[in-house]
């Protein structure tokens, strides 16, 4: 076989650990933090703009029964595995629902086994060590995810490494008719606009934003379905019940969105 037709596997940057205040921290190689655990805690979301990244449960509860079948569960989906905070977390507090993470570093993925206690593939838990563009563009994943979470980064952290809007039409069609797309954007780089945009476009500008957190980061969640009327009242009531049982800082969601869009003042139209 020719060098021309040799199938050449991608280059990754070596992923390294790190660790102070209890707290373990995953790397590509450089100080930006692809990921943390609090080492007493590991199935707690350490870093908050990855606790964010669970809003989307205001809107679709995994346990509600009308989101579930005899042959369908609640599905969760994470496109970038990084320490696997989002995929344990669902894993552990929705027993019925099914989780599935992609993530195209193998090493990542054994990081996210051996050094921050991501359990291994069962019946509810897949992993796949794949491309998510490919993922969200093969049909059979088309309709499949209740809840789609993006957090899609290299070494150089300086915006999302898939941000097209051929990627985030495929996003769209993953989600089931009725669904949310959370997703971790830069929110000091260039590539901010043209991630906003491109998501306004294939969601029809069904967008919204948190506010920046952690010097960059900024969370958008994007909705598919019948247009959401809640009013402020119903989001506290909501947002109250996820801070007792899962323990997010949920309480603070609904004035954190409402500030952050200016055009949500009593609820959230969306």
């Amino acid at each position: 076989m020719s060098a021309n037709t040799r199938d050449v596997k991608p280059q990754f940057a070596p992923v390294t650990f790190s660790e102070e205040g209890g707290v373990r921290t995953l790397h590509f190689g450089t100080h930006w933090v692809q990921g943390a655990m609090r080492i007493k805690k590991p199935d707690h979301i350490e870093l908050e703009y990855a606790q964010q990244m669970m809003a989307g449960l205001l809107f679709l509860d995994p346990n509600d029964p009308r989101l579930q079948s005899k042959t369908q569960a609640f599905h969760m989906v994470q496109l970038g595995l990084g320490t696997g905070a989002l995929t344990k977390f669902c894993h552990k507090h929705f027993p019925k629902a099914r989780v599935t993470a992609v993530d195209l570093n193998p090493a990542v993925i054994v990081a996210a086994h051996v050094m921050f206690d991501l359990p291994y593939p069962n019946p509810r838990l897949t992993i796949l060590e794949g491309d998510a563009l490919q993922y969200v563009k093969n049909k059979q994943h088309h309709q499949s995810a209740h809840l789609l979470q993006v957090d899609l980064y290299d070494a150089t952290a300086q915006g999302p490494v898939l941000n097209s809007r051929d990627f985030y039409q495929g996003c769209y069609d993953t989600l089931q008719e009725t669904g949310v797309m959370s997703v971790n954007l830069f929110g000091r780089h260039r590539s901010f606009k043209t991630n906003i945009n491109n998501i306004c476009d294939v969601f029809n500008n069904r967008v919204l934003i948190f506010p920046e957190v952690h010097h960059c980061n900024i969370v958008a969640l994007a909705f598919k379905g019948p247009p959401l009327n809640i009013s402020l009242q119903d989001l506290n009531k909501r947002a109250a019940q996820l801070q007792k049982q899962y323990q997010l800082p949920a309480k603070t969601w609904p004035s954190q969105l409402i500030r952050a869009n200016h055009a949500q003042s009593r609820g959230l139209s969306i």
